[in-house]
């Protein structure tokens, strides 16, 4: 058993506790130990993904205690990817802030640390109860991050995301309570052979049990109708804390995959199906509607953040299929969006920086200063974002056009992605030549910060990256995702042979 398996959850722990003493010291060494902290989660993400590469899922309990009775991480292709991409994404988010947003209130590098820790235990948990824990952590962080700075609309943006968060608590402590009363595990894979085996008696609840998780996740993933809370709090949000939460819809979409392709994956479950029928029209109209979203946003946080459901919705009306080349593809297009989402948050605090007024508002359209330098960063996003080659939007989206192809309803999904790439083309086309190719007098240049444009470059580099490296990226997300069809061997690997014995003898 490698103890590397807690360091993702352990290092921004101890390092968010360190920086609570350390708070009176300079500014600048906690930006290093907080900075420190990210270079090693990446490293990590490194490491959990070579290692997750060779099929084979690796385990920790904690306390030595085996499952199903003890707390075990586990460590699959999957869970790789997605404490990589956190990894890689916070990281950049860090060194932005510490350009000096880290200054506009009290404990960010500390609050910052244990989201991390709360959004990567999210990702490693072998349990349903230590995802709600992990859940709590991570929003517990972000409440006070969305807050950080103060001023009236993030402090309104602050508290509808803390009711909305508070009622999704309560109704996944209401679902974990259903499902353990009527199976008496909350280990993921001892929960999924109990709920195979569970009589036609229990169906019901089993089934309001699931659509009680469907209903949490979808609300941390923003999924219509329980999408309202978050165009406000992201646009709301510093820069670098909007960007670092492109990954927290990203959680709500690794949970619906994990737990209903594993905890209810076995055999022909009633929750299943009606789970997956109720997500299919659902993350339609999301995609949909964050199409609609960007096109009559009034700013570029606004519209960053429909683009953020318009991939939720993506993602999840790709993932509705349930095959291997459509979860492939979903998983793609999900390493993509969740970058360039965060691009469009850190270039939108660039931009507004160059303007006396209106900040980042379309409305007050003038040329600004920096016009070459920032509009050809903003076309280069732009054009990735848009899905046009030869970026991994691109790629992307065409992958997940040819694995629908051929399923009976993936004209449907079709016709929505189509038309919301025509929406985000109008959208960032009518901004940019608005802000850089309009005639009129130029704003004067104010002072730009060279490292803030660079760390925007290099994250726009990742989605030119993905592209170069398009054939071995495609090749792992396969494997991926044929992994997670076999919900089997997940549970072949956690649950020791005693415990399966136990199950299937069980009355």
């Amino acid at each position: 058993m490698t103890h590397l398996m807690i360091l993702p959850i352990l290092i921004p722990l101890l390092t968010g506790a360190s920086l609570l003493l350390l708070y009176p010291t300079p500014v600048g060494v906690q930006r290093l130990v907080s900075i420190a902290s990210t270079v090693m989660l990446t490293l990590l993400g490194l490491w959990a993904v070579s290692t997750a590469g060779s099929g084979e899922l690796t385990l920790y309990h904690l306390g030595d205690w085996q499952a199903p009775f003890g707390i075990v991480l586990v460590l699959d292709r999957l869970s790789a990817i997605m404490l990589l991409l956190t990894a890689g994404l916070s990281l950049f988010c860090v060194l932005y802030a510490s350009r000096g947003i880290d200054r506009q209130g009290a404990h960010f590098h500390a609050l910052f640390q244990f989201q991390l820790a709360g959004i990567n235990g999210a990702f490693l948990t072998g349990d349903l109860f230590n995802l709600f824990v992990f859940f709590e952590i991570l929003l517990i962080a972000s409440y006070a991050l969305l807050l950080h700075g103060g001023g009236r609309a993030r402090s309104r943006a602050g508290l509808h995301y803390v009711i909305i968060n508070l009622v999704s608590s309560a109704l996944f402590l209401l679902a974990l309570g259903t499902l353990y009363g009527l199976t008496g595990t909350l280990n993921m894979a001892d929960l999924a052979l109990a709920v195979a085996a569970t009589p036609a008696a229990g169906q019901p609840l089993l089934t309001a049990a699931s659509m009680l998780l469907l209903v949490v996740f979808g609300i941390k993933a923003a999924v219509l109708p329980l999408l309202f809370w978050l165009p406000r709090a992201y646009s709301a949000s510093s820069a670098p804390v909007a960007a670092l939460f492109a990954i927290m819809t990203k959680v709500g979409v690794y949970a619906i995959l994990r737990v209903f392709l594993l905890v209810f994956g076995l055999g022909e479950s009633p929750a299943n199906q009606v789970a997956w029928g109720w997500l299919w029209p659902l993350a339609l109209l999301t995609l949909g509607l964050g199409g609609i979203g960007a096109l009559g946003s009034a700013s570029l946080r606004t519209m960053t953040a429909y683009l953020v459901i318009l991939s939720v919705g993506t993602l999840l009306a790709t993932i509705s299929f349930v095959t291997a080349t459509t979860l492939g593809a979903a998983l793609f297009y999900l390493i993509h969006s969740t970058c360039m989402t965060a691009v469009f948050f850190l270039l939108a605090d660039l931009l507004g920086q160059q303007r006396e007024q209106g900040y980042d508002r379309f409305s007050d359209i003038a040329p600004m200063g920096h016009r070459w330098l920032l509009g050809g960063i903003f076309f280069i996003a732009a054009i990735s974002m848009a899905g046009l080659p030869p970026f991994s939007g691109f790629i992307s989206k065409l992958w997940i056009l040819q694995a629908t192809s051929g399923e009976p309803q993936g004209f449907w999904l079709w016709g929505v992605l189509l038309a919301a790439a025509l929406l985000i083309l109008v959208a960032v086309s009518r901004a940019g030549s608005g802000w850089f190719w309009r005639p009129g007098k130029m704003t004067a240049p104010r002072p730009l910060d060279r490292v803030c444009v660079w760390l925007v470059c290099l994250m726009i580099g990742v989605s030119a990256g993905l592209s170069a490296l398009g054939e071995p990226v495609i090749n792992y997300l396969e494997l991926t995702a044929e992994q997670l069809l076999v919900p089997q061997a997940y549970i072949d690997t956690v649950l020791p042979e005693s415990a399966r014995l136990a199950r299937e003898v069980a009355p």
